[in-house]
């Protein structure tokens, strides 16, 4: 121990660290003192270290000296060589000790510490919402500042995100990277391929608390819940009618606008509704894909099949509120009721 401290003669007044060397501790000092006289010439910044002034400067000179010897690409740090040469070593020297998980850089696992900690010293200063990594808390804060630095080159559409623009970018290059193993479909992002997958696997993650259903995907669920809490969150500007899908509100929408965006190739017929032309088609394609389970017969709709089959049950789910005479279709029903209230709509 005695042996160590003659080693290291000079200690710091402050904190009693001790150092070998006197400049070591002269620069060690100024981390009490505050002192920073290292200053760029070119944007005034100071530094209490010479080797970090000259580090920063490259900033400037854009002077990369440092190369790495697999794929030549060039670092303006040291340190960023080193930890870059773990990509193409695989050396992950930075375990956590709770879940021994390990990792290239001590800044990842800094931040991966957070996971067990709960720590979260990024806030915002607009909202007070707390964040683990000071990236996430800038991206944050574009939802209060409306900026969006990410612009397409294509058509100029900005984001707040870049990765929300390499998604988008997809859209004009058609690339889709990301590939099934089952079926060798592709999608454009890695989110679509993982709730595709569950079309193969049958896993369904999503249960509803009420009734317990379950769903392959998060949007399914929220959707369904509405059934429940009879949310109907979208609604129409012109006669304020609301609605629990998005999808329901833009093509009840079109009742108003008379937009028919869906045209039948082959009468060149225009519906407000794709599933309307899906049903269309069918008259000229002869497609039945509905079966019977109990007589083999087939129908063009999904519709039309649900009340045949009440034939082979004898449901009536349709009941007159007059004299409670039950019918198997509603429009049965609606003629019936006429009998009651002596409505001809049909006059000559």
């Amino acid at each position: 121990m005695e042996k160590l401290k003659e080693h290291k003669p000079y200690q710091c007044s402050e904190c009693l660290k001790c150092f070998s060397k006197k400049n070591d501790l002269v620069t060690h000092m100024r981390v009490h003192t505050g002192d920073k006289p290292y200053q760029c010439s070119e944007c005034l910044k100071c530094f209490s270290r010479k080797s970090s002034l000259v580090t920063h400067m490259r900033v400037h000179t854009g002077d990369k000296p440092y190369q790495c010897s697999e794929c030549l690409k060039c670092f303006s740090k040291k340190d960023h060589l080193v930890a870059h040469m773990r990509v193409h070593t695989g050396d992950k020297p930075y375990q956590c000790s709770e879940c021994l998980k390990c990792f290239s850089r001590k800044s990842s696992l800094v931040t991966h510490m957070r996971v067990h900690t709960g720590d979260k010293p990024y806030q915002c200063s607009e909202c007070q919402k707390c964040f683990s990594e000071k990236s996430s808390l800038v991206k944050h804060v574009r939802v209060h500042t409306g900026d969006k630095p990410y612009q397409c080159s294509e058509c100029l559409k900005c984001f707040s995100e870049k990765s929300n623009l390499v998604r988008h970018v997809r859209v004009h290059t058609e690339d889709k990277p990301y590939q099934c193993s089952e079926c060798l479909k592709c999608f454009s992002e890695k989110r679509d391929l993982v709730a595709h997958v569950r079309v193969h696997t049958g896993d369904k993650p999503y249960q509803c608390s009420e009734c317990l259903k379950c769903f392959s995907e998060k949007s399914s669920l929220v959707r369904h819940v509405r059934v429940h809490t009879g949310d109907k969150p979208y609604q129409c500007l012109e006669c304020l009618k609301c609605f629990s899908e998005k999808g329901h509100l833009v093509a009840h929408v079109r009742v108003h606008t008379g937009d028919k965006p869906y045209q039948c190739s082959e009468c060149l017929k225009c519906f407000s509704q794709k599933t309307q032309l899906v049903k269309h088609v069918r008259v000229h394609t002869g497609d039945k894909p509905y079966q019977c389970s109990e007589c083999l017969k087939y129908f063009r709709e999904k519709g039309t099949l649900v009340t045949h089959m009440r034939v082979h049950t004898g449901e009536k789910p349709y009941q007159c509120s007059e004299c409670l005479k039950c019918f198997r279709v509603k429009n049965h029903l609606v003629t019936h009721v006429r009998a009651h209230t002596r409505d001809n709509p049909y006059q000559c």
